[in-house]
Formats: structure tokens, sequence, C-alpha cells
């Protein structure tokens, strides 16, 4: 360990904060004296809130141990809130985070999360905003392998020719024509500012919504790419009569690229197993290789030698002729470990474990600085703001802690007031029940509240461990709870104003070689009002971005905004097995 001023670091932690605070020109002590500040202001409050949960777990525990069986409701909801579990909400009022890039605030889209410590995982999540729905067709079972139509090692033209017909039937319920289908054009165009499209039969056309046509790229033949978009999404047909796809396609489509991950979560959670100074140095590194946007990987695929780097923004033409830009990657969110866990890679002078997050929370941010001022040549926000997404939060107190926590950090590294955004998982039955005043907390901050099945109900069962067992995983998910919890976060979430201010989310597709599945099941995600839900892979993006073409996810959130609130009856009703019942 190194002594850093009142800390001591694992050396790995201490060059690496060297390095970055160089790059953002900030003095490396001023770093770790921030970080000092911050443990000692915080760190008892922090484990104040940590008892705390144990506290009322206690209590919680000892109430269903006398109770024995399935609670009733007004008694449990009483017991609730006399203990402090359940919180008073305050008054009606709606968010005012500013600096919101458009990603967050507007567009309904796919959210891809992905481990921060594998840097071609973190790259190939950063460049996922453009996903070819040609590849993503033919290398998955959502073109099922029929006889002669297998995908193989080579191209199958009879698979081939699936994949174009799909997409065509695609683009006519997405982009339709005025007249025929997408599968009759030979030949698009661009004339007088609109598209054109010419058909097998001779006649021309266009699209039946003017609007939809957005831009255009030119190459030695001609068209070379046909910009459309839909509900803020972005659709672009590639024409190239000369390669082997578009020579089977009667316009020479070659490909369609959708835009897909519109934000990508780079995970320090869940998705990684870094603990001590070196492991989490590399997650660190990897987050700053994107802000910088010097992360690079190589590696072997296919007896083939592959570099990734990130992805430039791509050039149009409008209508007119203009030319414009369109990013050509995700915007990035990083995600934080929760504030229980703690780590020996920084203690104090007597050798006291920190929390993991404050070390988080300051190394990601020192590592943002050059892309927070605009001084790299692949910016992430367009506002400056940084995006941290912080899971297992226990409460509006939790949550709280958390805006102090980023409060501090930007005085630490000079940074802006709000700088640092916060999005919050609803993963902690405290947090549902209370989530409005978590969002109250975070009001001028927050820009994400999103639920999860997985982390939810351990925490629901957790929670109610001592009131019986409970039914089996399959039968929690149709169990009320589940329900008005999925609802509940949309629900609140719209009335705290979140609608063309942040984003509403929903949880992880968990089968990614299922993707026939996501693209039958995941619709039901924007159809729940949710702008974004999560995705484990890029050809999972591209798939699930298909959905946000298919609804107009701010008019369903305005269809949602007049339904009652769901019930607080329905989530205080923990799925316990009947008495009656043997499994």
């Amino acid at each position: 360990m190194v002594s850093v001023g009142r800390l001591h670091a694992e050396a790995e932690l201490v060059a690496l904060v060297q390095e970055l605070a160089g790059v953002a020109r900030v003095a490396p002590e001023a770093v770790w004296a921030g970080l000092a500040d911050v443990v000692e202001s915080l760190g008892p409050r922090n484990r104040a809130l940590l008892a705390r949960r144990d506290e009322l777990q206690g209590r919680i525990d000892a109430w269903h141990t006398a109770q024995a069986g399935q609670p009733e409701g007004h008694a449990y909801e009483s017991f609730l809130r006399e203990i402090g579990y359940l919180v008073e909400e305050g008054p009606r009022f709606a968010i005012s985070t500013e600096g919101v890039d458009r990603e967050i605030a507007e567009v309904a889209g796919p959210q891809l999360v992905v481990p921060l410590d594998n840097a071609r995982y973190a790259l190939n999540a950063a460049n996922a905003r453009w996903g070819s729905l040609y590849d993503a067709l033919y290398g998955t079972d959502v073109i099922a392998d029929l006889p002669g139509e297998e995908a193989g090692d080579a191209y199958n033209p009879a698979r081939g020719a699936r994949v174009i017909a799909y997409a065509n039937d695609f683009l006519d319920s997405s982009v339709p024509l005025a007249e025929g289908s997408h599968a009759a054009v030979v030949e698009y165009g661009v004339v007088d500012g609109h598209l054109t499209a010419r058909l097998a039969g001779g006649q021309s056309t266009t699209l039946r919504s003017a609007d939809q046509f957005a831009g255009y790229q030119t190459g030695a033949a001609g068209i070379a790419a046909i910009l459309l978009r839909r509900h803020g999404l972005h659709i672009e047909l590639q024409v190239d009569r000369e390669h082997q796809v578009g020579q089977q396609h009667p316009a020479g489509v070659k490909d369609v690229l959708l835009e897909a991950a519109v934000t990508a979560i780079q995970d320090c959670e869940d998705s990684v197993a870094a603990c001590d100074g070196e492991e989490k140095a590399l997650v660190y590194r990897n987050w700053a290789g994107l802000m910088s946007g010097v992360l690079t990987a190589d590696f072997m695929k296919g007896g083939e030698r592959m570099h990734r780097r990130l992805e430039g923004d791509r050039e149009y033409l409008d209508g007119s002729g203009h030319p414009f830009v369109l990013p050509g990657r995700a915007l990035l969110l990083v995600r934080h470990v929760g504030h229980h866990i703690y780590t020996d890679a920084v203690t104090t002078a007597d050798g006291e474990q920190i929390p993991e997050t404050f070390l988080d929370a300051m190394v990601t941010a020192l590592a943002a600085i050059p892309n927070l001022r605009g001084q790299t040549p692949y910016p992430n926000s367009r506002h400056g703001s940084m995006y941290v997404v912080k899971p297992k939060l226990h409460g509006p107190e939790e949550v709280e802690l958390a805006v102090d926590l980023f409060a501090a950090v930007e005085r630490a590294l000079g940074l802006p007031e709000r700088s640092l955004k916060i999005g919050i998982m609803d993963e902690e039955r405290r947090t549902t029940l209370n989530l409005k005043e978590c969002i109250r907390a975070a009001r001028d901050r927050v820009i994400f509240i999103n639920t999860g099945f997985l982390d939810r109900t351990g925490d629901e069962i957790h929670t109610s461990m001592e009131a019986g067992p409970m039914v089996p995983k399959p039968e929690i998910k149709k169990a009320a709870w589940m329900g008005a919890y999925e609802d509940w976060n949309v629900d609140v979430g719209l009335e705290c104003g979140f609608a063309g201010r942040a984003q509403i989310g929903k949880g992880m597709w968990a089968m990614p070689d299922e993707m026939r599945a996501l693209v039958d099941e995941k619709i039901g995600h924007p159809r729940a009002g949710a702008n974004c839900a999560w995705v484990p892979s890029p050809t999972a993006a591209t798939l699930h971005a298909m959905h946000y073409h298919a609804v107009d996810v701010a008019a369903r959130q305005r269809e949602i905004e007049d339904r009652p609130r769901a019930k607080l009856t329905d989530l205080l009703t923990p799925p316990l097995l009947p008495g009656d019942r043997r499994l």
C-alpha cells in the first residue's frame, strides 16, 4: 500500500490516478484529499444507513414471526409506516434536471449493458449505436434454419432471400411507401429533396409520410445510402449493386442499418468481478479510454486478427444537399457498485476499508473530465454531463447520500454543479415503495429509473422470508406484486415529469441466444411505457430497436398518464405459498 495523504492505496490505483490527473490537469494530491474528505464526511453516514437496513429488516422479521402467514394488508402497511420503512409522500412535483442529452430525454430505444473490465465488449457496446438488421436476422434464430436455408460458414443466398424479405416487411410497417412495397423497389433516388422509389412495374412512388426521409449519402455509383426515420430513430438503407447481397436485392440494398443501442451502460457492478487495486484500475482505465477516445482492443476471431476502436460520427446530406452529422456511438452511462460494498484497495490511515462506491465516483469522474470539457475527439455528452447508474439503493435517505456524494466529488474535482447525473435502480423493495420520495431526493440530477426482475425479486423474498415459503420463480412473475411493481415504476416516473426529460427503463433480456423470443416478447416493454429496456448484446439491441419503430412510446406514455397509479396493497402482498400447498 502507498500512502496518499490521509489514505493508503494500492500501487496500481496510485499510478492510474497520477496518469488521469495529469490528463485532466488536476493535482493528484487534490484527488486523494477529496476522496479522504468524502470518506471522513460521508463514511459514518453510509455505515449508519447500512445499520438502518439491518434494523428495519430485524423488525420486519420479528413482526412476520409473530403474525405467521400472509400479512393482513392494513395492519402490515401501518406497521411499515410506524417503523419508517414506508415514508409519507410529499406534494406532487416535477424533476428539473438540466443538461440532459436527447438520447436520454427524448429518444426511446434499446439500452445495452456491458462489463467494463473487457475492452472489446466495452467498445462493441459503444459502437452498437448502429447495427446491421441483415446480420442480426441472418445469424440468429429469428430466421429459422429450414432445410437448405441454414446459415453455415459461407453466405447462403436462400437464407439471404428470407432475410431480405423480413427486412422489407419491417420497412413496409415502419416507413411505408405511398404505393406498393419496398420489396418491389428496383431503384431508390432523391429528387427535389424527396425520396423516390421506382417499382418493378415502372411506376415511381415516394414515402407515405414525406417527413420520414432524413437524408442520404452519395458514392461513385450515385446514391450510396438512404436515411429514414421513425419515432426519433433512424434507418439507413445501404445501396451497393456490386456487393454479394446487393446483387440479390432488386434495388441493390446490401444492408439495412438500424439505430440500435441509443444508450449503453458500462458496468462496474453486477457483470464484473473487480475487487483489488489491479482489477479496479483495469475497469477505470477502460472507462478513461472510452472517455478520451483512445481505447482499442486487438483479438483473434476465426483465425484473423481483429482491431476495435471507437466509431466516428456518420455524415449525410439532407434533402437540400446540406451536410449534417449523426452520432456514431451510443451515449454512455457508467454503473458504480452499491453503497454496501467496501474495498481494501484504498483504506484510511488506520487501515479501515472505504465504501467502494466512493472510489468509483471519484475516479470515474476524474477519467471523464477531458470529455466533459469537450477536449476529446469523441464527445459522449454534448451537454457536459456524466451519467451514473446507482444500484442497490434502499429508500430516499440512501438516494440523498448518493446526491451528496456526487456534489462532493464535483467540488473536489472542480466540476460544475450537477455535472454528475444519477440513474436510480428500482431494484430494492424500500426504493419501490418510496419511489416518489427517492426521485424527489435527486430531483435536479435524476435521469433514469428502471425495474429489474431478478434483484427486485431477491429483495422481495429476503424482506418477507419469515412470513413463509414463496411460490416457485415462474409463478413469482405472475404474482400481484410483480405486475404492480412494473406499472408503479412507470406511473411514478410519469407523475414526476419524466416524459421528455428522463428514462423509464425495463429489465434485461436474460436469454442471449433466444432472439426469436426477444422479437416476439420484448415489445411488451415499450408498450408498457418504457422508453428504454436492457439488452445483452449489440445483436439484441438491433432486433429490439424494431419494437421502438412499432410502438410510439411518447404517445403510449401520454395514454398511461391518465390511468390510476398501481395499487400499494398489491406491492405489499408478498408472493407466499398458500399454507395448504406442498411443492
